[in-house]
């Protein structure tokens, strides 16, 4: 009997602004491993669109800024830097993007302009800790987003409070109504997080809750849940 070959999938892991280039090194090894046990094959890539620590924050906060829009000038710089990184190296045809503060933001321009080319159509994104980018409707429910909450459910993360998915909704027979979840993506949770806004990824003693469980194992196991029954 011949053994069933493992399907291929394209990962890509963005970072934000001044982040360390260890950010995603624990975290790479886990999904490895989870995507392995579902029987995935994974090419694992890390992108910088805005540069890492060494480079001038507040360039970068100004690239990140050009990604926040679905405007036609707007300059998405980190998300045409990520468009490149993935063209060159993609190989397979399902893509995987997952990207933390700034970089969610870069995952969802860079996915789109690849959509928008006809370069590729079976996707997922999951924005961490993001901005609110928002998200066309006919994209949204390719596109998650987990930020972190505190012991009561509210959320406490100053970056997730940037930017907006709202927009005005009209209908035929009633006034025009704000939905501040017009543009959001199509999945929204809170993971409750011992630490920060730079903390999603922790994996040590100091980052792990009252049972044992570290930050990193919290966020990778809330991105499997949302992934079943596509991986």
């Amino acid at each position: 009997m011949t053994a069933t070959k493992p399907s291929r999938m394209s990962i890509y892991l963005l970072a934000g602004v001044a982040t360390s280039n260890s950010i995603f090194t624990e975290c790479k090894v886990k999904l490895e491993q989870m995507f392995q046990s579902d029987g995935v094959e994974p090419a694992i890539h890390v992108i910088f669109p805005y540069g890492d620590a060494s480079r001038s924050l507040v360039r970068q906060v100004l690239e990140v800024k050009s990604d926040l829009s679905n405007r036609l000038t707007a300059g998405r710089i980190g998300g045409q830097h990520a468009l490149e990184k993935i063209k060159q190296t993609m190989s397979s045809e399902r893509l995987l993007l997952i990207g933390h503060s700034g970089g969610g933001a870069a995952a969802y321009q860079a996915a789109k302009m690849l959509y928008e080319q006809d370069q590729i159509e079976d996707f997922r994104i999951v924005q961490i800790g993001s901005p609110r980018t928002p998200i066309e409707p006919k994209l949204q429910e390719r596109v998650s987003y987990f930020h972190s909450i505190d012991s009561l459910g509210k959320l406490n993360d100053p970056i997730s409070r940037i930017g907006t998915w709202g927009g005005w909704s009209i209908s035929k027979y009633a006034m025009p109504r704000w939905n501040r979840m017009k543009y959001a993506p199509g999945y929204v949770e809170g993971i409750p997080t011992v630490g920060g806004h730079a903390d999603y990824f922790r994996h040590t003693e100091d980052y792990s809750d009252q049972e044992a469980v570290c930050n990193l194992d919290k966020t990778v196991d809330r991105v499997r849940g949302w992934l079943k029954g596509w991986v």
